[in-house]
Protein backbone atom coordinates (compact mmCIF):
# COMPACT_ATOMS: atom_id res chain seq x y z
CA UNK A 1 0.00 0.00 0.00
CA UNK A 2 1.54 3.64 -0.91
CA UNK A 3 1.93 6.03 1.53
CA UNK A 4 -0.96 8.20 -0.02
CA UNK A 5 -3.71 5.30 0.14
CA UNK A 6 -2.90 4.68 3.93
CA UNK A 7 -2.86 8.40 4.48
CA UNK A 8 -6.53 8.18 2.87
CA UNK A 9 -7.76 4.70 4.22
CA UNK A 10 -7.86 6.55 7.74
CA UNK A 11 -9.46 9.80 6.16
CA UNK A 12 -12.03 8.56 3.94
CA UNK A 13 -15.08 10.91 4.08
CA UNK A 14 -17.62 8.31 3.99
CA UNK A 15 -18.31 5.28 6.62
CA UNK A 16 -19.84 3.20 4.25
CA UNK A 17 -16.80 3.05 1.97
CA UNK A 18 -14.41 2.26 4.84
CA UNK A 19 -15.73 -1.12 6.32
CA UNK A 20 -15.73 -2.36 1.95
CA UNK A 21 -11.81 -1.21 1.97
CA UNK A 22 -11.05 -2.56 5.17
CA UNK A 23 -12.08 -5.53 4.29
CA UNK A 24 -10.79 -5.47 1.10
CA UNK A 25 -7.57 -5.40 2.80
CA UNK A 26 -7.96 -7.62 5.45
CA UNK A 27 -9.16 -10.62 3.84
CA UNK A 28 -5.82 -10.05 0.80
CA UNK A 29 -3.72 -10.18 3.88
CA UNK A 30 -5.37 -13.30 5.07
CA UNK A 31 -5.60 -14.82 1.92
CA UNK A 32 -1.53 -14.64 1.17
CA UNK A 33 -0.84 -16.73 4.10
CA UNK A 34 -2.18 -18.25 7.41
CA UNK A 35 -2.56 -15.25 9.76
CA UNK A 36 -3.15 -15.43 13.70
CA UNK A 37 -5.49 -12.51 15.16
CA UNK A 38 -3.03 -10.49 16.64
CA UNK A 39 -1.42 -10.61 13.22
CA UNK A 40 -4.36 -9.26 11.57
CA UNK A 41 -5.28 -6.96 14.47
CA UNK A 42 -1.88 -5.10 14.18
CA UNK A 43 -2.47 -4.87 10.65
CA UNK A 44 -5.58 -3.51 10.62
CA UNK A 45 -4.27 -0.99 13.26
CA UNK A 46 -1.29 0.12 10.69
CA UNK A 47 -3.77 0.63 8.77
CA UNK A 48 -5.73 3.14 11.20
CA UNK A 49 -8.61 1.34 10.85
CA UNK A 50 -11.23 2.51 14.20
CA UNK A 51 -10.60 -0.15 16.91
CA UNK A 52 -14.38 0.10 17.32
CA UNK A 53 -14.12 -1.39 13.60
CA UNK A 54 -11.24 -4.20 14.25
CA UNK A 55 -13.54 -6.20 16.37
CA UNK A 56 -16.39 -6.46 13.77
CA UNK A 57 -13.32 -7.04 10.63
CA UNK A 58 -12.02 -10.03 12.42
CA UNK A 59 -15.22 -11.68 13.45
CA UNK A 60 -16.10 -11.54 9.66
CA UNK A 61 -12.81 -13.10 8.57
CA UNK A 62 -13.82 -15.99 10.94
CA UNK A 63 -16.82 -16.30 9.85
CA UNK A 64 -15.92 -16.69 6.24
CA UNK A 65 -13.00 -18.92 6.97
CA UNK A 66 -9.85 -15.93 6.07
CA UNK A 67 -9.02 -16.19 9.55
CA UNK A 68 -8.52 -19.83 11.36
CA UNK A 69 -6.28 -19.54 14.80
CA UNK A 70 -6.49 -23.86 14.62
CA UNK A 71 -5.29 -23.98 10.66
CA UNK A 72 -2.89 -21.10 11.64
CA UNK A 73 -1.23 -23.38 14.43
CA UNK A 74 -0.85 -26.04 11.78
CA UNK A 75 0.37 -23.96 9.42
CA UNK A 76 3.23 -22.50 11.81
CA UNK A 77 3.70 -25.82 13.33
CA UNK A 78 4.83 -27.66 10.08
CA UNK A 79 6.22 -24.83 8.99
CA UNK A 80 8.87 -24.39 11.52
CA UNK A 81 9.53 -27.55 12.11
CA UNK A 82 10.02 -29.22 8.84
CA UNK A 83 11.70 -26.09 7.04
CA UNK A 84 13.75 -23.98 9.69
CA UNK A 85 14.01 -27.03 11.97
CA UNK A 86 12.90 -25.40 15.29
CA UNK A 87 12.27 -27.43 18.09
CA UNK A 88 9.31 -27.68 20.06
CA UNK A 89 10.28 -25.04 22.75
CA UNK A 90 10.91 -22.26 20.34
CA UNK A 91 8.17 -22.86 18.23
CA UNK A 92 5.81 -22.54 21.81
CA UNK A 93 7.81 -19.91 22.52
CA UNK A 94 6.46 -18.20 19.02
CA UNK A 95 3.42 -19.36 18.79
CA UNK A 96 2.99 -17.53 22.85
CA UNK A 97 3.89 -14.50 22.04
CA UNK A 98 1.32 -14.61 19.04
CA UNK A 99 -1.25 -14.66 21.52
CA UNK A 100 -2.21 -18.23 20.87
CA UNK A 101 -4.17 -20.65 23.47
CA UNK A 102 -2.40 -23.43 25.41
CA UNK A 103 -4.97 -25.83 23.89
CA UNK A 104 -4.04 -24.96 20.24
CA UNK A 105 -0.17 -24.98 21.39
CA UNK A 106 -0.62 -28.35 22.90
CA UNK A 107 -2.35 -29.36 19.53
CA UNK A 108 0.72 -27.73 17.35
CA UNK A 109 3.17 -29.65 19.64
CA UNK A 110 1.14 -33.20 18.91
CA UNK A 111 1.47 -32.54 15.46
CA UNK A 112 5.35 -33.26 15.70
CA UNK A 113 6.04 -37.19 15.67
CA UNK A 114 8.73 -38.07 18.46
CA UNK A 115 10.51 -40.21 15.53
CA UNK A 116 10.74 -37.23 13.05
CA UNK A 117 11.61 -34.40 15.96
CA UNK A 118 14.94 -37.04 16.80
CA UNK A 119 15.79 -37.75 13.35
CA UNK A 120 15.98 -33.59 12.45
CA UNK A 121 17.82 -32.94 16.01
CA UNK A 122 20.43 -35.79 15.19
CA UNK A 123 20.83 -34.72 11.54
CA UNK A 124 21.21 -30.71 12.85
CA UNK A 125 23.45 -31.73 15.81
CA UNK A 126 25.61 -33.81 13.48
CA UNK A 127 25.80 -31.58 10.55
CA UNK A 128 27.25 -28.62 13.04
CA UNK A 129 29.67 -31.36 14.62
CA UNK A 130 30.77 -31.91 11.64
CA UNK A 131 30.98 -28.50 10.77
CA UNK A 132 32.82 -27.24 13.77
CA UNK A 133 36.34 -26.28 13.72
CA UNK A 134 37.52 -26.27 17.19
CA UNK A 135 40.16 -28.13 18.82
CA UNK A 136 39.34 -28.10 22.13
CA UNK A 137 36.46 -30.87 22.83
CA UNK A 138 34.90 -28.60 25.88
CA UNK A 139 34.07 -25.46 23.44
CA UNK A 140 33.08 -28.17 20.83
CA UNK A 141 30.52 -29.23 22.56
CA UNK A 142 29.76 -25.27 23.95
CA UNK A 143 29.42 -24.42 20.55
CA UNK A 144 26.94 -27.01 19.87
CA UNK A 145 24.61 -27.20 22.91
CA UNK A 146 23.81 -23.19 22.35
CA UNK A 147 23.13 -23.80 18.44
CA UNK A 148 20.91 -26.72 19.78
CA UNK A 149 19.58 -24.47 22.48
CA UNK A 150 19.31 -21.63 20.04
CA UNK A 151 17.08 -23.54 17.37
CA UNK A 152 14.69 -24.40 20.41
CA UNK A 153 15.50 -28.29 21.62
CA UNK A 154 14.87 -29.60 24.81
CA UNK A 155 17.66 -29.72 27.52
CA UNK A 156 17.55 -33.30 27.85
CA UNK A 157 17.54 -34.16 23.94
CA UNK A 158 20.50 -32.19 23.26
CA UNK A 159 22.42 -33.54 26.23
CA UNK A 160 21.88 -37.06 25.41
CA UNK A 161 22.66 -36.27 21.13
CA UNK A 162 25.54 -34.58 22.89
CA UNK A 163 26.58 -37.42 24.60
CA UNK A 164 26.22 -39.86 21.61
CA UNK A 165 28.45 -37.21 19.71
CA UNK A 166 31.33 -37.53 22.11
CA UNK A 167 31.19 -41.46 21.85
CA UNK A 168 31.51 -41.25 18.28
CA UNK A 169 35.65 -41.42 17.33
CA UNK A 170 36.52 -38.07 15.65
Amino acid sequence: MSLPEKENLGQMASLESLPSEVWNRAASFCAYQERCELEVRAKLQELEVPDALIGSVLERLAEEGFLDERRFVESFVRGRFSIKKWGRVRIRQELKLRGISDELILFGMELIEDEVYQEVLNGLADRKWAATREANPFIKKAKLQRFLLFRGFETDLIRETMERLSRQPS
